[in-house]
């Protein structure tokens, strides 16, 4: 007898078009297909679930932004629930897939203290509970070097009306008093993001030059139009998708629900033209760090570096080491590390191309490197930020 396909009930609040609701819907198709689910989208499954026991049971599980009255009926019931909304009401209460935000926030200070800022600032929504975790983990790490981080709350929808509107302005713009630049700015969301890059405009800021701005999850339609476009963070959300659905088979099929939500590392940062600048209090170095940022692909050494940008190299060693602490050649072995990186995370392109075109020369190069920098070879890498279709 042939076995009943599993009925799943998806409830991603689906009329909203962001890759954390359309792009975890796509990941668990996927999955859906190679398994033969029946998948129902039910945007209010927490009501079709019966009341109690007693009366027929539409879904054999379901994947969902969960809420108390999903988590109440579903454990009432023995419906095994699977949540990938991080500021979940319940989000402690179910098994669930999120993003690594703290690895997140991380990497956004990173990226920054890389530039040479040593201003910060930071609004999230006070609501968004995966924004907040960034926070902590940027703050920390700005802070382990010294430095502070002037940070501020956002409403979690500015555009609800004219005066959620107004009072959003309002809000960055005395945040925005606060600023001494050049400084770098991690926002929660790309709406927002853009409304700083507008308000900048207005009073004269240059993006990135005065202003350099992470924002967002790498909504491309609001990152990349208008110019300047805006670095932001990719978390490859058809991948929690994926391992939402598999988390939920595995639940079906009688397995034991995992201690704690699992963590999924972000792709990385995409970057664009909102951080493509050099914070140096230094003309020369950054001139150096200019010209290493656009040819580190080819076959350059320091005195290369130093020819462009007509300086002796033991004078731009002795620059480099006042104003970064670090040797030219170990900016742009870092350089090339980055753009491996994110080739790494967003192509399947063989490690041969992409010693090449990042500058590494070789394959064995670029796992030398990789292994003494992060410990790590980059097959590694890939398969841990890389969505699988069979993991």
């Amino acid at each position: 007898m042939a076995q009943a396909r599993k009925r799943v009930a998806i409830m991603l609040d689906l009329q909203w078009p962001y890759k954390r609701h359309a792009s975890t819907f796509a990941g668990t198709q996927q999955f859906a297909k190679e398994q033969g689910w029946r998948s129902i989208i039910d945007e209010f499954a927490h009501d079709t679930l019966p009341a109690r026991r007693g009366k027929p049971i539409p879904y054999d599980g379901v994947i969902a932004r969960a809420n108390h009255d999903l988590a109440d009926r579903a454990k009432r019931l023995g419906i095994p629930v699977v949540n990938m909304w991080a500021s979940s009401p319940v989000w402690n209460k179910l098994p669930g897939v999120f993003p690594d935000f703290d690895a997140s926030g991380q990497l956004k200070a990173e990226h920054f203290l890389s530039r040479g800022l040593s201003n910060f600032a930071a609004m999230t929504a006070y609501k968004n509970r995966g924004e907040r975790m960034e926070l902590v983990q940027f703050r920390r790490l700005i802070e382990q070097r010294g430095y502070d981080c002037i940070a501020a709350n956002s409403p979690q929808s500015s555009s609800r009306s004219v005066g959620h509107w107004r009072k959003t302005k309002h809000l960055v713009k005395v945040w925005m008093d606060r600023w001494k630049l050049p400084i770098g700015v991690m926002i929660g969301g790309e709406n927002l993001g853009r409304l700083v890059v507008q308000m900048c405009h207005e009073r004269g800021w240059r993006v990135p030059q005065d202003v350099a701005i992470i924002a967002g999850q790498n909504e491309e339609n609001l990152c990349e139009n208008p110019s300047p476009s805006i670095t932001s963070m990719e978390f490859n959300y058809e991948r929690i998708g994926y391992q939402c659905a598999k988390m939920l088979q595995h639940l079906m099929d009688g397995g034991t629900a995992p201690k704690r939500p699992l963590s999924l590392s972000p792709s990385g940062l995409v970057v664009r033209e909102s951080t493509d600048f050099h914070a140096v209090k230094d003309n020369l170095v950054a001139d150096a760090l200019d010209y290493i940022s656009r040819n580190s692909h080819r076959p350059i050494g320091q005195h290369d570096v130093s020819r462009a940008v007509n300086a002796e190299t033991r004078t731009l060693q002795l620059r480099f080491r006042k104003f970064l602490d670090t040797p030219i050649a170990t900016e742009i072995r870092r350089v090339r590390l980055e753009r491996a990186k994110r080739e790494l995370a967003q192509s399947d392109r063989r490690l041969e191309q992409i010693a090449r075109d990042v500058g590494f020369k070789t394959a064995n190069r670029m796992c030398e490197i990789f292994r003494r920098e992060l410990g790590i070879t980059p097959t590694d890498f890939r398969r841990e930020r890389q969505f699988k279709s069979k993991p």
